[in-house]
């Protein structure tokens, strides 16, 4: 005869459960963090940190260095990273809720909603044959880099906007822009798609790009120290620094610094433990009603469907296009999709201004990932003098330290937590 739990005892079991499980997952994480904190100390990373979620577990977290070298100041939970392009992934999801909502089609022509976009030049046919899918999926035919332009002298650049301000910079630039294939033929990484996106989501909701963030997304998964672009006042204590390595030298980048217009490709800043509310959103509960309010499950499935493959031609391999021993990434909608030993892992990383991070998911077996670093290894071997301030600042493939941390959670940490369930 089994026996029940008194009433007055249940509510306590969860959380002791959830307890025992952060003892058994942390044990089981202690040889990833020391492979954290080596890599991070191998590529002379000033700070960061990581965090795994598990089911309904608690979160194991880990912090490393300094938020702030001059300052001498810890990371600590409390500290508030650059998501840089990991904030592509909530652009998607917040066209998904107007789709959802029907307010458009993912089949739409953009010019639709952006028509500044007819004055860009194609030798493949008229630019309206551009959809919200190909934005999405990085296949409208725009090129990457994002800029056609750089300032002369690489050694004095203070003068050059961090990013474009403005919507009208970008208007301006679209006469002067032109597609480098056929949209949808191919993969080409674009921040400026992400860019038009944002303008979507502006001019159907009447909100500003972040405002209907912070109501649609934001708030509903409580990620109350989350924000974009630069800090409110009480929590700019904890913004972290950021900086850039060549050699033995370290460049401090631009502090609490803004994304300007390109903010819905880049600007998401918020600290460890609130990411880990975005993973468990994105793992799912059933139990939990406001994830479905945010987006329904069978859209976020949608989103998780590799629609072609991340190839860049020409091109080195980064850990936007490389997965786990050859691996070949696909792109989904605003997500990275890759299988490895017949199993799916969800990602997406970003870069900017020195920051660096990843975002890593196992939906077979409820487990995600969130890590960022506040330092960019450039990979050259001794200084430079241009290590100006600079907003797109990937690592060089060889030294990306993302690359070995994601092998090591997708062949040991991940499978080792789906054991222990």
């Amino acid at each position: 005869m089994v026996k029940r739990c008194p009433r007055a005892l249940r509510p306590l079991l969860v959380p002791l459960a959830a307890i025992a499980f952060a003892a058994q997952a942390s044990a089981q994480l202690e040889p990833f963090q020391a492979r954290f904190d080596a890599t991070l100390s191998k590529h002379g990373v000033i700070g960061g940190g990581f965090a795994v979620v598990h089911q309904a577990g608690l979160p194991v977290q880990h912090f490393f260095g300094s938020a702030r070298r001059e300052a001498n100041q810890p990371v600590d939970p409390e500290t508030s990273y650059n998501w840089a392009s990991i904030t592509k992934t909530m652009t998607a999801i917040a066209i998904l809720q107007l789709r959802d909502r029907g307010k458009l089609s993912l089949d739409d022509p953009v010019v639709l909603y952006v028509p500044e976009l007819r004055q860009v030049h194609s030798d493949y046919g008229p630019v309206d044959a551009i959809t919200i899918r190909h934005l999405l999926t990085h296949s409208a035919g725009f090129r990457n880099p994002t800029w056609p332009w750089d300032c002369d002298d690489p050694a004095s650049c203070d003068w050059q906007p961090f990013e474009p301000t403005h919507w009208s910079q970008v208007a301006a630039m679209l006469p002067y822009t032109h597609l480098a294939f056929t949209p949808g033929a191919r993969w080409s990484y674009s921040n400026l798609g992400y860019v038009f996106l944002g303008q979507i989501i502006e001019r159907l909701s009447g909100d500003d790009f972040e405002v209907y963030l912070d109501k649609n997304i934001l708030k509903p998964l409580e990620m109350h120290s989350s924000y974009f672009d630069r800090a409110p006042y009480f929590l700019e204590d904890h913004v972290s620094a950021s900086y850039l390595r060549a050699g033995s030298k370290i460049t401090a980048q631009p502090f609490n610094f803004d994304t300007g217009i390109t903010t819905s490709n880049s600007g998401l800043k918020a600290p460890i433990p609130d990411m880990v509310k975005y993973l468990r959103f994105l793992i799912g509960d059933s139990a939990n009603t406001r994830y479905e309010t945010v987006l329904k499950r069978s859209s976020l499935e949608e989103m998780w469907k590799g629609v072609l493959p991340a190839i860049e031609p020409s091109q080195a391999a980064t850990p936007y296009t490389s997965g786990p021993n050859g691996a070949q990434p696909k792109m989904g909608l605003g997500f990275f999709v890759v299988e490895v030993n017949g199993r799916r892992y969800i990602y997406h990383d970003g870069d900017q201004g020195g920051f660096s991070s990843e975002l890593l998911i196992d939906p077979a077996g409820h487990s995600a990932s969130i890590l960022a670093v506040n330092t960019t290894d450039t990979g050259a071997p001794n200084p430079l003098p241009e290590l100006h301030p600079q907003s797109n600042t990937e690592p060089d493939p060889n030294t990306d330290l993302r690359q070995t941390l994601r092998t090591t959670l997708i062949e040991t940490v991940f499978p080792a937590l789906s054991k222990s369930q």
